[in-house]
């Protein structure tokens, strides 16, 4: 399904669009899993030098993995995005079509001295999407909402297969995770007006219903990783 969105917000009632909303949710897996207080990846990428490390996500909707991210101790930059297909076709109104390869991606950048990768993946999975929805999640439908980890390097792909190999065998969940892994991809910048959507919509209703609440449970379950004022994008311009 696609979001009752486009660059500018035509004025329609709250109460319609949580209509809309309410009948988007009902028509969701009744089986999706919730939020999950995940284990840590018992492999993990070791501290080294660097200051600043790179990690792509998909997992639905940018709106709200980039949301929980710009919540994370540690996490520098979360840009809402495009990755998985090309250049030419990273842009909103094309990738919603479901038919060019992209997923709405989140590239997140944070202090590898302050958390870790695998701790970046923890919140992931635990928090900011449900890894057992197979090209969806919640009312979204179609490949661009897959659950997806875009790695910038061998270790990070090692790692990730790792942490699903260990949450598989520990059945963390109650369905096999479906998470694919897709190194080599380029991330491309979605619209500026997709970005910090969730800190300047707080009441916009695809935003309470779906999203809020992926805040709530990051602040519950990992306490010790949340921040209470969000690391925000600004204008960025769109990759194309």
């Amino acid at each position: 399904m696609k979001r009752i969105f486009r660059s500018a917000l035509t004025t329609v009632s709250v109460v319609a669009l949580l209509a809309l909303a309410g009948l988007a949710i009902r028509s969701g897996p009744a089986a999706a899993e919730g939020a999950h207080a995940l284990p840590a990846p018992a492999v993990d990428a070791p501290p080294g030098p660097a200051t600043s490390a790179v990690v792509v996500l998909a997992g639905g909707c940018f709106w709200g993995v980039q949301g929980v991210f710009q919540h994370v101790k540690g996490v520098t930059s979360a840009v809402s995005g495009y990755a998985g297909g090309d250049k030419k076709t990273a842009e909103y109104e094309r990738v919603s079509t479901g038919r060019t390869g992209h997923a709405e991606s989140v590239q997140v950048t944070f202090d590898p001295r302050q958390i870790s990768y695998g701790r970046v993946l923890q919140i992931f999975f635990s928090v900011a999407h449900d890894p057992t929805e197979l090209n969806r999640q919640g009312p979204d439908t179609g490949t661009q909402y897959r659950s997806t980890i875009f790695p910038t390097n061998a270790e990070q792909a090692n790692v990730a297969k790792a942490y699903v190999a260990q949450l598989d065998q520990a059945h963390a969940f109650k369905k096999t995770i479906v998470t694919t892994i897709e190194p080599d991809r380029t991330f491309y910048p979605a619209e500026s007006y997709h970005q910090d959507f969730l800190t300047r919509n707080p009441r916009y209703p695809y935003i309470v219903i779906n999203d809020l609440p992926k805040i709530e449970d990051l602040k519950r379950l990992l306490p010790e990783v949340y921040r209470e004022a969000p690391v925000l994008v600004g204008g960025v311009p769109s990759g194309k």
